[in-house]
């Protein structure tokens, strides 16, 4: 289905999720981010979602625990950047589908 997210047309899923990662902006980003009561995104913010973007991109299973490991943030701040559901949060304001880790 196709939503207005910071006046540009994209097309999602019924969760909210974008269905074409390659229609995101970092506009789209800090909207959904305000709508999941994230924010405003800061540069960690920032560092965590590029990597999220980087690591679909490149095939990779997401995961809280790979994440934490992944040297970009440790798992409580990633906790403190995306609260209540970080993996789920930071994937929909990353642009991306939600991780099959993610119920």
């Amino acid at each position: 289905m196709e939503k207005l997210i910071a006046g540009k047309a994209v097309d999602v899923n019924a969760e909210g999720y974008l269905t074409k990662p390659e229609e995101w902006t970092e506009a789209i980003a800090e909207e959904i981010a305000t709508q999941e009561r994230v924010g405003p995104l800061g540069a960690r913010h920032w560092e965590v979602l590029r990597y999220l973007r980087d690591q679909q991109l490149k095939g990779s299973a997401l995961s809280i625990r790979g994440i934490g490991k992944s040297g970009v943030v440790d798992i409580k701040t990633f906790y403190e950047l995306f609260p209540n559901g970080p993996l789920k949060k930071a994937s929909k304001i990353a642009g991306i589908p939600k991780p099959a880790s993610c119920i």
